[in-house]
């Protein structure tokens, strides 16, 4: 590892949560799939040539998160098809993970159509770490009923080109979206993030937050679309664009567009693209903590804010060390480091 050197590390597993699991190679999900009895009733889970059909009965609870495990290992191009389809007054939470098997190229096509009923909640956790040789592709579309409520976090660590687009549709009144996502790139690889939050009637709300770090030769490009319509009044808007490079050669290119079609409303951008503080970095320096440790502890400040975003507390716990084992470029913890990871993650 060079000693300049923050993030790089690939090959990591599926945070081990108390879930249900799907297990899906290359797209495909597994041919049979088996429900705790006590979801039986609740949530109706159906494979398909493309992918998985998920609906949850209306008004039901789904406590224990949905945990689909994807792992591409042999084809060339995958694709997976997946819909979810939230009943009147239920919720869900889904933990999705891309990973991928050492030194295979391989690219995958992630699609995801999601429909939220009036009252209906949904968490949408995105994981992706692949290596240096492979692609994803996820394009995600949300629509949401009356006083719905969708928070999605996606996190990207690592892979060759990683592009994610959400999609967001207010098709009823008074629904909140709350979208976060934050990347870690370097080396030669390629975040790219589309989202586009339609505000089609009125007395809704959206709030964005993305963060991301490039790292050597490392490119980003983030563009947030807000449409608000004619009758969208009383609409709340806000998105942040937060981004670092930690290099002359990295770039980092961020576009927020604001189409706006109601006076009536409330809205907000903003995007930056800067570098770690230095004087934050002789502060602490100038406490007894070295350099690459002080830059380690400002690049996880910075990623905390995201990171806050995450409703599962044992979730959270893991892309908190996922993200430490990443900043400092390997899997198993060192003496010395700042950083003090879990013990079940090295194992």
């Amino acid at each position: 590892m060079k000693p300049n050197k923050y993030f790089e590390v690939s090959g990591w597993n599926c945070p081990e949560l108390n879930t249900v699991k799907i297990s899906q190679a290359d797209g495909l999900p597994q041919r049979e799939i088996q429900l705790p009895e006590e979801l039986s009733d609740k949530i109706k889970i159906e494979t398909t040539s493309e992918g998985l059909n998920i609906e949850v009965a209306k008004g039901c609870e789904i406590t224990m998160p949905l945990q689909i495990q994807n792992m591409m290992s042999g084809k060339a191009n995958a694709q997976s098809l997946n819909r979810i389809k939230i009943g009147e007054g239920a919720s869900l939470k889904l933990l999705h993970c891309d990973d991928s098997t050492p030194e295979t190229a391989c690219t995958l096509h992630n699609k995801l159509f999601v429909e939220l009923g009036n009252g209906a909640k949904f968490d949408y956790y995105k994981l992706e770490n692949i290596n240096d040789l492979s692609s994803i592709d996820t394009d995600v579309e949300f629509v949401l009923g009356k006083d719905a409520f969708l928070r999605t976090f996606g996190l990207s660590l690592n892979g060759k080109r990683i592009s994610n687009k959400l999609n967001v549709t207010f098709e009823q009144e008074g629904a909140t979206a709350d979208l976060n996502g934050l990347f870690l790139m370097d080396k030669q690889q390629h975040s790219s993030t589309e989202v586009k939050v339609w505000h089609k009637v009125a007395n809704c709300t959206s709030h964005q937050l993305f963060k991301g770090i490039a790292d050597d030769v490392a490119r980003a490009d983030f563009e947030g679309h807000i449409l608000v319509d004619y009758n969208a009044r009383g609409t709340v808007a806000l998105q942040s664009s937060k981004n670092m490079q930690l290099t002359d050669k990295a770039k980092i290119n961020t576009r927020p567009i604001l189409e706006i079609y109601n006076d009536d409303v409330k809205c907000s951008h903003g995007a930056t693209v800067g570098q770690l503080d230095k004087e934050a970095l002789f502060y602490l320096k100038t406490r007894g903590i070295s350099d690459r440790s002080a830059k380690m502890l400002l690049m996880y400040a910075f990623c905390e804010e995201v990171l806050a975003k995450s409703d599962i507390k044992e979730l959270k716990d893991n892309l908190g060390d996922l993200i430490k084992r990443r900043l400092k470029g390997e899997l198993s913890s060192c003496g010395d480091c700042v950083f003090q990871c879990s013990k079940s993650m090295e194992e």
